[in-house]
């Protein structure tokens, strides 16, 4: 019968390196799993979305560019958990046109952190950080829909997105002449 040989230490380290990072993935996933519904039962509460002066409607290069301010105010601490590092929140602009059906704008965007201790944005004539710019110029006269919506960036797992219910979106139409 041969002699029993030892194991090195290489082999050793190997073995207890991998069966931590196996342990490790195991307790990630099963901290990814554990908050998995939270975010469709607690939604942030908006409390209001809604344009406060459209500062001017001007062809731009051949397209069309708006540039408005709105007010916010939304409490966004039901949408954190243990698992959720940030939220990247941002405003959009929805309309339609003859070309394009379907057109989605962002129009001012913030990140969130986990760590800080004010979760709720309340802010009054916030200017627009992007302007609202159509392809063409078929932005005049077009109805507009502002939508608050979100991405959760958790600590381990699952990148989602989150958005304003659709029924209180807040609605407002551009002048039909250039200003």
């Amino acid at each position: 019968m041969p002699a029993a040989t030892m194991h090195t230490v290489w082999v050793r380290l190997n073995a207890v390196v991998f069966f931590g990072l196996s342990v490790l993935l195991g307790l990630s996933c099963l901290a990814a799993f554990s908050k998995l519904g939270h975010s469709l039962k607690y939604q942030p509460i908006i409390h209001t979305l809604e344009v406060n002066k459209i500062r001017s409607l001007k062809s731009h290069g051949g397209v069309d560019r708006a540039l408005l301010s709105f007010d916010i105010h939304a409490d966004m601490e039901p949408a954190f958990h243990w698992n959720i590092k940030q939220l990247f929140i941002y405003v959009i602009a929805k309309y339609e046109t003859d070309t394009n059906p379907d057109n989605y704008v962002v129009l001012w965007d913030k990140i969130m952190e986990a760590t800080e201790t004010d979760k709720v944005i309340k802010e009054d004539n916030v200017f627009v950080k992007y302007a609202l710019v159509d392809q063409s110029d078929e932005l005049r006269g077009k109805d507009v829909e502002l939508q608050l919506m979100w991405d959760h960036m958790p600590i381990t797992g699952l990148l989602f997105k989150g958005e304003q219910d659709k029924n209180a979106l807040s609605k407002f139409t551009l002048p039909t002449e250039y200003q």
